[in-house]
C-alpha cells in the first residue's frame, strides 16, 4: 500500500450503532486489509462503547492525524475528547451536535490532505436539522462545505452485485418531475462516468439510465419524461462518447440477468435507486459521493437507535466503506 496519510471516520450519530461499528472495522483491520483511520470526536463514547458492547478495543487519544498511523497499531485513534455520555438508543440535540462538529472536522482535514478520505458513520438528519435548519444531509453538506454546485455532488450507492445512482435525492416524490432536466441528467452522468474510470478503475464504463414512468412510459402512454427529458439527455451523453444506454423500465432494470450489462445504473429518484440496492447488498452497500476534491464513503444504512448498544449490529457495511475510501485514495494518488 502506498504511505497516503490516514483516513477521517466521523463519530456519527452517538446514540446509534456508529460507535459500535467503527469499534468492530478496528478489530477486523487486519483481515479486512484496512488502511489506518482515526475517529475525529468522541473518544469517551467510543471508550464506553466498547465496554457496554464487549469489544476488546483500546481508545488511544491522538493530537492530529500525524499520531493516528504510530497509534493505530495499538487501538483506535481518535482525536479530541467530547465530554457526554454514552446512551445507546436514545438521540439528543446533544449528540447531534457532536455527529456535525465530527463530519465538519473530518471534512476540513482531507480538504487540506491531512486525511486521504472521509468515512462518515450514520447521523440522524432530523435531529441534525435541529442544529442547523438547512441540514438536508452529509452528501449535500459536503457539497456546500466545499463551496460546490449541489448538481455536481453525486451519491452512488455501491456493493458487491450492483452500483446505483438516483438523480433526484432528498426531495419529495411529488417534486421530482420537476428537478428532471436535460441538463442535470447530462452533467450527473458526466461526474459519474468520470468517477468510474479514475476512482474505480473502470477505462470504459457502462451506464444504464432508468425511466422515470411505469414501463419507461411506454410510448408517452404513462407520462412524457422519457420522451422529452431522458431520451435527449441519453443522446447527448451518447453524442459525447458516454456509453449511455435507455431509458430502461426501472422495473426490470435490476433483475438478475440485466445486471451483467452494465457497470451502473442512474435512477431518476431515491428509492428507486436504494431499493434493489439495499435488497441485493443491504450489508456491504457503500455510499461513495462522487464529483469532489476529496474522498467520501459511508455505509449506506442508518443509525439503528434500536439496536445501539446491544453488541449485535454488523460492521460489514462501515469496513466496506473504509475499505472503499482507501482504494479510491490510492487511485487519485496514483493517477
Amino acid at each position: 500500500m502506498t504511505a497516503l496519510p490516514p483516513l477521517a471516520v466521523t463519530i456519527g450519530d452517538p446514540a446509534g450503532i456508529g460507535p459500535e461499528i467503527i469499534l468492530k472495522a478496528w478489530m477486523a483491520r487486519e483481515a479486512a486489509s484496512l488502511r489506518p483511520f482515526f475517529v475525529t470526536h468522541g473518544a469517551e463514547i467510543l471508550e464506553a462503547a466498547a465496554q457496554a458492547c464487549d469489544i476488546d478495543c483500546p481508545v488511544i487519544g491522538i493530537d492530529g492525524p500525524e499520531d493516528a498511523r504510530s497509534a493505530y497499531r495499538d487501538g483506535l485513534p481518535v482525536w479530541r475528547r467530547s465530554e457526554r455520555q454514552y446512551t445507546p438508543g436514545k438521540p439528543h440535540v446533544s449528540g447531534a451536535r457532536l455527529a456535525y462538529k465530527s463530519l465538519g472536522q473530518a471534512i476540513e482535514y482531507a480538504f487540506h490532505g491531512a486525511a486521504s478520505a472521509v468515512v462518515t458513520a450514520p447521523v440522524s438528519k432530523s435531529a441534525i436539522a435541529e442544529v442547523d435548519s438547512d441540514f438536508i444531509g452529509q452528501t449535500e453538506l459536503l457539497a456546500q462545505s466545499l463551496r460546490l454546485p449541489l448538481e455536481h455532488s453525486v451519491m452512488m450507492l455501491a456493493g458487491p452485485t450492483l452500483r446505483t445512482v438516483p438523480m433526484t435525492v432528498h426531495c419529495a416524490i411529488a417534486d421530482v418531475p420537476a428537478l428532471l432536466t436535460q441538463d442535470l441528467i447530462v452533467e450527473r452522468t458526466r461526474i459519474v462516468a468520470r468517477a468510474l474510470q479514475t476512482d474505480f478503475g473502470i477505462t470504459n464504463p457502462r451506464i444504464a439510465i432508468a425511466g422515470l414512468n411505469p414501463h419507461a412510459g411506454e410510448d408517452g402512454r404513462m407520462g412524457t419524461e422519457e420522451i422529452e427529458v431522458i431520451a435527449p439527455a441519453i443522446a447527448r451523453l451518447r453524442g459525447e462518447g458516454i456509453d449511455a444506454s435507455g431509458p430502461h423500465p426501472a422495473d426490470t432494470l435490476f433483475a438478475p440477468h440485466k445486471r451483467g450489462t452494465y457497470d451502473v445504473a442512474i435512477a431518476m429518484y431515491h428509492d428507486q435507486a436504494l431499493v434493489p440496492l439495499k435488497a441485493l447488498d443491504f450489508d456491504q452497500g457503500v455510499n461513495v459521493t462522487l464529483g469532489l476534491p476529496i474522498v467520501r464513503t459511508s455505509p449506506d444504512h442508518g443509525t439503528a437507535f434500536d439496536i445501539a448498544g446491544k453488541g449485535i449490529a454488523r460492521p460489514d457495511a462501515m469496513i466496506a466503506a473504509i475499505r472503499m475510501a482507501g482504494e479510491i485514495a490510492e487511485r487519485r494518488a496514483n493517477g
